[in-house]
């Protein structure tokens, strides 16, 4: 569409043509042609313009006002060559010297920068500006660098000269602090060559130094006419704000590290039939802290479970992220839940917890009854079970994805773990390695497993070293080992296990107080916890043959610190204390378990069923 027509109609077009008049008009009063001498100046009314007979404009001359002339016919102004550089400020014309006209003593004078000029072999002093002089005190030209300026020592740059002046490069030492925590510099050291003298004459630099030697010739004199240019930027506020950054990083890792360590146990439970010790070594200094972490829980009749997982991630959150996993684990536990069944609740928990953060975890509940560990993976390293002859084996699948991923039926699997045997559970900070599949990292704990010999604290100790783990390491690092000991001479003689198989009826209750009174006496029990215990096996007992169906079986096991009285049966209904009102005829059969047993319990059996048992703590000898 042509506009043309219309413009004149639209908004603001006539005002703009008239004040375009207006100008023109001012002009043409002023002098058709005419050009101020500075543009953006104010010209003086009064002044008058001439052109010479060729037609060009005159030179414009610089002046306290910008005009031909001075002000108040005081000033004679510089004329000015076109090539010659301008600057305009507030409107006044100066003129901008240009780098011809400037000696580099003046250049260098004037740097903020601390500068010193050395040249020869010796590096003999032949000029420093205003600022070094400021910063470090006047010196005497002509000394050797050592001696004219002792701060280079101090910061270590002397051999740095040396290496600028052989290699013809330059070179960059960054944040040398000054004696006494002074002031912090970047230092730049630049050859310089310097222009060889006329025959018979010194050179300006050697005169200037006071060297009072000529020019020579071959290297010596190669040598003479070289020297450094050094440059010390002060970076102090640069040092102060990364130390700060520092400290403020090393007190967060501070924090993280006691977080960490105050969720992890501070002292392991120790199972009757188990040893085991843990270590956990937080990453470098250079590393953020992470969220591995151990525990081991005690079951009751006999049964630890043991656990060991990875938050991913670094610092406090991952820590915070830690003790709930952990404390969680504690309160799954305590339902006595088969393996995989923990970590499907702990699966759930993890997303509620933060969905960005995963972990990966395995819960493996050891039971000497069976001489067996059932344990679940969630996406962790695979259990090491080193037996008595030094073999070496790996808990075989099944693993799941890392917790917090959600949509996956976790399964338990389970592994022998006999007497003499020595299992390790471990996180990837103690094999992963960069630039190495982390399997050769499993395969090196294997080789370093299957040598190692001791107690499982020693186990520990040994595995660190072996696997190159030291304080700074690039990761965390946790280790658990337990060892199933084998137990001879008179160690033996405090574990005994002893079991009866009932087949119901009415037979079944006479039948396990009688095998249960022998059985007590035999292991020389004091009279009083024998009729306890007598008392425990004919309450279970009667118990699982009113709410329970067969097979039933009566388990009695002694240890070095308790009598374990355990009942089986094919109902899988648990047990609860209730109550018992004055009429009922029955219901008080777990009430007296629990007043008279240390402790008690119920679980769901693998293969279908439930066992209920109680525990009565021996008397110290």
């Amino acid at each position: 569409m042509n506009f043309t027509r219309w413009s004149a109609r639209f908004p603001g077009t006539q005002r703009r043509a008239a004040a375009r008049s207006e100008h023109a008009a001012a002009q043409a009063k002023r002098g058709e042609g005419a050009v101020p001498a500075a543009r953006g100046g104010r010209a003086d009314p009064g002044a008058e313009r001439s052109t010479p007979a060729d037609g060009r404009p005159a030179d414009p001359t610089v002046s306290g006002t910008g005009t031909g002339s001075g002000a108040g016919g005081g000033g004679t102004g510089t004329p000015l060559s076109p090539s010659t550089p301008t600057s305009r400020r507030t409107g006044v014309l100066t003129a901008v010297p240009s780098l011809d006209e400037l000696s580099a003593r003046e250049v260098l004078g004037r740097l903020p920068a601390l500068v010193a000029l050395v040249h020869g072999p010796e590096h003999r002093l032949a000029y420093v500006n205003d600022a070094y002089t400021a910063g470090f005190g006047a010196r005497t030209p002509g000394a050797p660098a050592h001696e004219a300026l002792p701060e280079l020592g101090e910061l270590g740059l002397l051999p740095l000269l040396d290496q600028v002046q052989r290699s013809g490069k330059s070179r960059t030492a960054k944040n040398r602090t000054a004696p006494g925590g002074g002031s912090s510099y970047t230092v730049t050291c630049t050859p310089v060559e310097f222009p060889e003298a006329a025959p018979g004459t010194e050179t300006g630099t050697t005169a200037e130094a006071g060297s009072g030697s000529g020019s020579g010739s071959g290297h010596e004199a190669e040598a003479h006419r070289t020297g450094v240019l050094i440059h010390l930027a002060d970076v102090t506020d640069h040092a102060e704000a990364v130390e700060r950054l520092r400290a403020s990083e090393r007190r967060q890792r501070e924090a993280a590290v006691t977080l960490q360590r105050s969720l992890l146990p501070q002292e392991l439970e120790q199972p009757d039939d188990l040893r085991v010790a843990a270590t956990y070594q937080p990453g470098g200094t250079e590393a953020a802290v992470g969220g591995d972490w151990y525990d081991v829980i005690t079951l009751g009749a006999g049964r630890t479970a043991l656990v060991i997982g990875d938050v991913m991630g670094r610092g406090v959150r991952a820590a915070a992220v830690m003790g709930q996993l952990r404390t969680a684990v504690r309160a799954y536990a305590r339902l006595d839940l088969p393996p995989h069944e923990v970590l499907q609740l702990l699966d759930g928990l993890a997303a509620e917890i933060d969905a960005s953060q995963i972990a990966t975890c395995v819960y493996a509940v050891h039971d000497p009854n069976e001489g067996l560990l059932a344990y679940a993976s969630a996406g962790h390293l695979p259990i090491l079970v080193r037996d008595e002859d030094g073999t070496v084996r790996r808990a075989a699948d099944p693993t799941g994805p890392p917790l917090g991923t959600g949509g996956w039926l976790h399964t338990s699997g389970t592994i022998a773990l006999g007497p003499g045997s020595t299992a390790v559970l471990y996180t990837d900070g103690l094999v992963e390695r960069r630039g190495e599949d982390i399997d050769e990292g499993v395969a090196a704990l294997e080789r370093a497993l299957s040598g190692a010999q001791g107690t499982p604290a020693v186990i520990c100790d040994r595995l660190m070293r072996a696997l190159g783990v030291d304080a700074d390491h690039d990761d965390d690092v946790a280790v658990m080992v337990l060892q199933q000991p084998a137990r001879t001479g008179s160690d033996a003689e405090l574990f005994h296990n002893a079991a009866l198989e009932l087949l119901g009826g009415i037979e079944a209750a006479p039948r396990a107080r009688a095998f249960a009174q022998g059985v007590l006496a035999s292991w020389r029990f004091p009279v009083e916890l024998c009729d306890l215990g007598v008392l425990a096996a004919s309450e279970l007992v009667a118990n699982s043959l009113q709410h329970g169906t067969p097979p039933m079986s009566l388990r009695l096991r002694r240890t070095d610190r308790r009598l374990i009285i355990e009942v089986t049966d094919g109902d899988d209904h648990l047990p609860r204390r209730r109550r018992a009102e004055p009429a009922d005829e029955t219901g008080r059969g777990i009430s007296i378990i629990a007043t008279i047993a240390s402790s008690w319990g119920s679980r769901r059996t693998p293969g279908g069923g439930k066992a209920v048992w109680c525990e009565f703590a021996l008397p110290d000898k």
